[in-house]
């Protein structure tokens, strides 16, 4: 079929081939890939980050045992998991600076399990192939009391867990009962590895498990400590939900049919502690940064890119990121809280200059290529300015 001038062919495997010679392609071949990352929560951002990431590492022909099964424990889930597996799991990604825009079809996923099917999605859990566990869930996804830090066990879903161990709903009662299952059965442990954006998310993911762990298996708890590991690491790249406008803009732009693209900017990095108790990909050679300590880099990512412009912004009633750094008003806001508040109270962050940081995320901020919509950036409000915004405020008052 024609959009426009363009021909547009629809997404598959069977139809790569055929895919305008604009769109780049896997290289490598998929019959090749077998799993070994469960990963929660394959949206946007996990498909712009870390699937391109993975993508990038197998089109060097290696990293071929490390492709991701998708699992879902939310039901509204069941749309995305059904778009995607009519077109073989295939995501066409399209970074966008503020000038130029590249799509690239990506593969790394090789299945994506029925959405909160517990049999299914512990089955996985205990296959001695997945030695990682990634989530993306959000902030709130981690049942992290804002007050206390601790693991909230008052939640309706948690209380569920606790009360039925062996059928749980979240993800951390599947992970315990996975690693319930490992034990038992004499393997080894994975890891898991957090790729939300939130502070020493590693060490937050760690909470969570043996939050749960203690209440229903108490057992298991020193041989968690043993054998599984719970890297920190900074990620970041702006990933908008998908709607019809991008639907629409894949096919009259690149000529694909793909029916859940992502669009995102054309920034990537990916900041990580080196502590995977069962292997993992070689990653540092695709550009993920493998550090000692990634407390500075998140501080720095999470204090300066998460300022306050999206509520002055929602109260103009601006729709869009770049809309709000363009305006007078709120451009200003951000420049004076940033510069007066946040960078004087941001730790020094090797071999980074905070000013210029500052100065990359406004640019970030300012591509008008990016719909992200200030409704969005103010979602969850509640559990992000806790982790976001409180601890600046706290450091200035303590100096």
């Amino acid at each position: 079929m024609k959009a426009g001038s363009h021909s547009v062919s629809a997404l598959s495997l069977a139809g790569l081939q055929a895919l305008p010679k604009g769109v780049s392609r896997p290289t490598y071949s998929r019959a090749a890939l077998s799993a070994g990352i469960v990963h929660f929560g394959p949206g946007n951002f996990h498909r712009a980050h870390q699937g391109v990431f993975l993508d990038a590492l197998m089109n060097t022909g290696r990293a071929l045992d490390w492709a991701v099964i998708g699992v879902s424990v939310m039901p509204g889930d069941e749309g995305l998991r059904q778009t995607l597996l009519a077109q073989d799991l295939l995501t066409t990604v399209v970074s966008q600076s503020a000038v130029h825009s590249e799509a690239r079809v990506t593969g790394p996923m090789v299945d994506y399990l029925p959405v909160a099917d517990t049999e299914a999605i512990l089955a996985t859990l205990v296959d001695p192939r997945i030695r990682i566990v990634s989530l993306t869930v959000t902030e709130g996804g981690y049942f992290i009391d804002a007050d206390t830090g601790r693991f909230d066990v008052s939640h309706e879903l948690i209380q569920h867990d606790l009360a039925n161990p062996d059928s749980p709903r979240t993800v951390f009662g599947l992970i315990v009962k996975a690693l319930a299952k490992r034990e038992l059965g004499g393997l080894r442990g994975f890891t898991v590895l957090s790729c939300d954006n939130l502070p020493h998310n590693g060490s937050v993911a760690r909470a969570a498990v043996l939050g749960m762990a203690e209440r229903i298996a108490p057992a298991l708890l020193d041989w968690i400590k043993a054998n599984v590991s719970f890297p920190c690491g900074m990620v970041d790249r702006i990933a908008p939900a998908t709607g019809p406008r991008e639907r629409e803009l894949i096919q009259s732009t690149f000529g694909v049919a793909d029916q859940a693209p992502v669009f995102c900017e054309d920034y990537l990095q990916w900041v990580l502690e080196d502590k995977f108790v069962a292997g993992r990909p070689a990653l540092e050679s695709v550009g993920v940064q493998f550090v000692d300590d990634v407390a500075p880099y998140e501080t720095m990512k999470i204090r300066i890119l998460n300022a306050l412009i999206a509520y002055a912004a929602a109260l103009l009633d601006i729709e869009f990121g770049s809309e709000a750094i363009a305006h007078p008003w709120v451009g200003a806001f951000m420049a004076k809280v940033e510069r007066e508040e946040i960078l004087p109270v941001v730790p020094a962050v090797p071999g980074v200059e905070l000013p210029s940081y500052l100065t990359l995320i406004q640019t970030r901020f300012a591509n008008p290529k990016i719909g992200d919509t200030v409704r969005r950036l103010c979602f969850d409000g509640s559990n992000r300015q806790p982790k976001f915004i409180v601890p600046t405020i706290r450091d200035q008052i303590a100096a």
